[in-house]
């Protein structure tokens, strides 16, 4: 997910997919630890979308 889209998205919108991006996260270190990851860049690239989104809600807030 790149800025633009996430600029573009509503504020409860932004929770929702932040919420949907923990969730997947969490499966996704799960699978690593269990040695099951079929992709290990999707950690990093679900790290950087979740920083992005707090970004966004933090510029919204102020």
């Amino acid at each position: 997910m790149n800025i633009k889209e996430v600029r573009d998205k509503s504020t409860e919108e932004l929770k929702k997919t932040l919420e949907e991006l923990k969730a997947e996260l969490f499966d996704l270190r799960f699978q690593r630890a269990t040695g099951s990851i079929e992709n290990p860049m999707r950690i990093r690239e679900i790290k950087k979308s979740i920083a992005r989104i707090l970004t966004v809600l933090k510029e919204k807030e102020g």
